[in-house]
């Protein structure tokens, strides 16, 4: 396999480029580079309105619904300069997870509806999936919404929100069923967060931040017309959704803007009478990520050729997530070792040493969110194995 782009291809690269050096705010992308997340809504609002009047707010989307019709391949190029160029990343919960499923399953009143302001960042989504005892089993989710006429009528509680706190819809997956299987009774609605009833409480994460939420829903009303889909048949759209979620987790340009920073800050700090890059022990460390990063990115190559093809993602969405998380963690860890005493107390020096404490305290996270790794691992075994 060919993994060189070609001549077409690096013109778009260094387009992409020249936009990112010319159009990303430099307050915006110095925040990013400081893991400085205090206006993470309005730096993800601003950046998405800067592309979507480029034409480039929904690099993954059709053309008919305001995408850019780019090739897998493009898009690929897209995220990774973005993240070298400290770009934020898009609001997934948006662009790259509802909207899917709206095209595909949902009516063309949710599509007009919706669709235009996910792109044009007039609407902040979040996910509503995980409850209290429901996070890797998610089948096993309890949040009841009872039919009362045209409405449902929802009270439960959903845990691990990331940025609800901002959000002004949500999608959720609720009970509508509590016999047979778990997976048949199980619906997807989409929820405006003013609606009446609904309550978010912040949690503070080990970085100090509060970057996830707890959500109740006590009689909260919501429209069967913002249903997706089928009562009952939630999973089959949930299923849909995560593969999305899981292959872009992989995460490839993240970590090579890391990796970069971590061979520049072992470059630059001192050894003896060399450098912290040309320690045998650490050097190895950094050189077995290095590769294992790249093992990563030729396997992501494999799955958007794939994807062209028009084959789903299928165990390979949950090999990116292991490795591509794994990966990000271990580069975190070698960031916070090259620091050594500074990284004892949160917020060393208030720079680079903040940063690489901070994140990789908030980095624990990888391997659980999105389907644990160790569920992860029981795909593989199901749809590889037959285990």
């Amino acid at each position: 396999m060919d993994l060189d782009f070609s001549s077409d291809e690096q013109a778009f690269r260094d387009e992409v480029r020249h936009f990112l050096a010319s159009e990303l705010p430099d307050a915006i992308r110095d925040r990013m580079y400081r893991g400085d997340h205090s206006h993470v809504r309005n730096d993800i609002q601003q950046w998405q309105k800067i592309l979507h009047a480029k034409g480039w707010g929904a690099p993954a989307w059709p053309t008919a619904f305001g995408g850019t019709g780019w090739s897998k391949t493009q898009q690929y190029i897209f995220e990774n300069e973005c993240s070298l160029a400290d770009a934020p990343a898009q609001l997934a919960f948006g662009i790259k997870m509802v909207a899917p499923v709206i095209m595909r399953f949902g009516t063309p009143e949710q599509q007009q509806r919706f669709l235009p302001r996910i792109l044009a960042a007039d609407d902040w989504w979040c996910q509503g999936y995980s409850e209290p005892g429901s996070g890797s089993d998610l089948a096993s989710l309890k949040m009841k919404a009872e039919r009362d006429g045209d409405e449902y009528v929802l009270n439960g509680q959903k845990v691990w929100n990331t940025l609800g706190q901002y959000a002004d819809w949500i999608f959720c997956l609720v009970r509508t069923d509590a016999t047979g299987k778990p997976q048949k009774g199980i619906s997807f609605l989409l929820i405006d967060m003013k609606t009446p009833g609904i309550t978010v409480r912040p949690t503070r994460l080990l970085d100090g931040t509060f970057e996830v939420n707890e959500i109740w829903f006590d009689n909260v009303r919501v429209p069967v017309a913002d249903r997706i889909g089928e009562e009952n048949q939630g999973w089959t759209y949930a299923k849909f959704l995560l593969g999305h979620e899981r292959t872009n987790i992989a995460g490839i340009g993240a970590s090579k803007r890391e990796l970069q920073r971590l061979k520049q800050r072992a470059a630059s700090q001192p050894k003896g009478d060399a450098s912290m890059l040309q320690d045998p022990v650490f050097a190895t460390r950094i050189a077995q990520v290095e590769m294992e990063l790249r093992a990563l990115e030729i396997t992501n190559m494999r799955v958007i050729f794939a994807e062209a093809r028009q084959q789903a993602p299928g165990p390979e969405a949950s090999m990116l997530k292991i490795r591509g998380t794994e990966i990000l963690q271990c580069i975190s860890e070698l960031q916070v070792d090259l620091l050594g005493a500074d990284a004892l107390v949160q917020g060393g020096d208030g720079g680079e040493a903040a940063r690489s404490t901070s994140a990789y305290l908030n980095l624990r996270k990888l391997s659980i969110f999105g389907g644990s790794n160790e569920i992860q691992r029981n795909i593989i075994a199901h749809m590889i194995l037959g285990l």
